[in-house]
């Protein structure tokens, strides 16, 4: 596996090793202490593509995307979290046995670096977890509450009350938001700011990113692209959702 890649901005162009690219990184202005900030990562192929629909119906990062370097990358920016975003989907995408895991940052010899800069910044030695969720329709793993995460559950006032009884039951702090048929992506981000959080970081899918882009909620973006090309119809790109009025500028 290559360790070593080439920086081309800002110059020089020098080369420097994968490990550690984005723990060195500054994820947030010096006087951001104050406020959440949120990121967001995605690799995709040439023709950007982050998911194919299998066989089965079901969407999952295509093996001709996912390679052990961006992992690596995942990881880093994984632990620089104090919550990571996730999605109902995710978890039935997980009880269904086609995610990747279940939110860690990876115990393996590789990622004892990560690990270790969550001790020395005086974090948990995993993140909590916030899922934005409007149908609730989905099972919490126990691993994520045995590992001592606080698990929280963003949805609307209108979402179906035994599914949120059976959430919190389970352990989760269910908090709703305002009616409507979509989680606000500001809402939620203004959720977690009141309960502390200084750094979310996003694992889920597009769907998730176009709730944090409409509100203007989106600090910081990481898009990886592999040089592939894998075509089809069934697919899904970085952002799904209406369109945004107007276009968001990005530099």
């Amino acid at each position: 596996m290559e360790r070593e890649i080439h920086r081309i901005h800002p110059a020089p162009a020098d080369p420097r090793p994968l490990a550690g690219t984005y723990l060195d990184a500054p994820l947030a202005p010096e006087d951001a202490d104050d406020r959440l900030f949120v990121y967001a990562n995605f690799v995709r192929s040439l023709d950007g593509r982050i998911s194919v629909r299998g066989a089965d119906g079901r969407e999952r990062v295509p093996g001709d995307v996912a390679n052990p370097r961006d992992w690596r990358l995942f990881q880093e920016l994984a632990a620089r979290a104090d919550v990571l975003l996730s999605s109902g989907r995710y978890f039935r995408e997980l009880a269904a046995g086609h995610a990747q895991d279940v939110l860690p940052v990876d115990s393996g010899e590789a990622f004892a670096d990560c690990r270790a800069w969550r001790r020395e910044h005086g974090l948990a030695p995993q993140p909590d977890v916030a899922v934005l969720s409007t149908s609730l329709d989905f099972t919490l793993p126990e691993t994520l509450l045995e590992q001592g995460r606080r698990v929280m559950v963003l949805t609307t006032r209108d979402a179906d009350e035994m599914r949120a009884s059976r959430l919190a039951a389970a352990g989760a702090e269910v908090i709703r938001l305002d009616s409507g048929p979509h989680v606000s992506g500001g809402r939620a981000m203004d959720a977690l700011a009141g309960r502390g959080y200084r750094r979310a970081y996003s694992v889920t899918g597009p769907w998730v990113l176009h709730a944090l882009v409409a509100d203007d909620r989106l600090d910081a973006l990481f898009v990886t692209t592999v040089h592939r090309l894998i075509g089809g119809t069934d697919y899904a790109g970085i952002l799904e959702g209406g369109r945004l009025e107007p276009a968001r500028e990005w530099t």
